[in-house]
C-alpha cells in the first residue's frame, strides 16, 4: 500500500513535537501529503463558577491553546503558512477518526503519553480508542525518554 495522506494527531503535550516531526519526516520520505489535527476537547470546557469562568470562556481558552500549539508546531517543523491543519471540536477519538475519513487519510500517526495502571483501565487512552476503531493503519510514536 502506498500512503498518500497522513493525518498527524497532536495536542499541547511535549510529545507532540516529536510526534509531528516523526509524522512529517515519514510523509516527506513517502512523498505523501500530511496534515496536523488538534482536537479541541469540548469535554474539558467546563468552566469554574467560583473563579467566574464560564464554559464558553473555557472553550475559547482551549481553542486558543490549540491555535498556539499548531502555530508553534508549524514554526518548529518549518512548514509553510499553507500547511494543512484541522482543529475540530469534540471528543478526540471521534474527531480524529471522522477527519481521517472525510479527508481521505491512509494513515493516522499519534503520540502515546505513557498512561498506565488504573488511569489506563479507568479511562482508556485516546490512542487505544483510535486503534480499536480505525479503519486505516495507525502508527504510534512513543514519548521521548530524556
Amino acid at each position: 500500500m502506498r500512503y498518500k495522506k497522513i493525518l498527524i494527531a497532536v495536542d499541547s503535550k511535549k510529545n507532540s513535537i516529536h510526534t509531528s516531526k516523526t509524522g512529517l519526516e515519514l510523509a516527506e520520505q513517502l512523498e505523501a501529503e500530511a496534515a496536523l489535527i488538534y482536537v479541541v476537547d469540548k469535554s474539558k470546557a467546563i468552566g469554574n463558577a467560583d473563579a467566574g469562568i464560564t464554559p464558553y470562556e473555557a472553550l475559547n481558552a482551549l481553542k486558543k491553546e490549540a491555535e498556539d500549539t499548531l502555530e508553534h508546531l508549524i514554526h518548529l517543523n518549518n512548514l509553510s503558512k499553507e500547511a494543512i491543519i484541522f482543529m475540530p471540536e469534540g471528543l478526540p477519538k471521534d474527531e480524529i477518526l471522522k477527519t481521517a475519513k472525510t479527508w481521505g487519510a491512509d494513515l493516522i500517526i499519534a503520540g502515546i503519553h505513557g498512561k498506565s495502571g488504573f488511569n489506563l483501565w479507568a479511562m482508556g487512552s485516546i490512542a487505544q480508542q483510535i486503534v480499536l476503531h480505525a479503519q486505516i493503519p495507525v502508527l504510534f510514536v512513543p514519548s521521548q525518554r530524556e
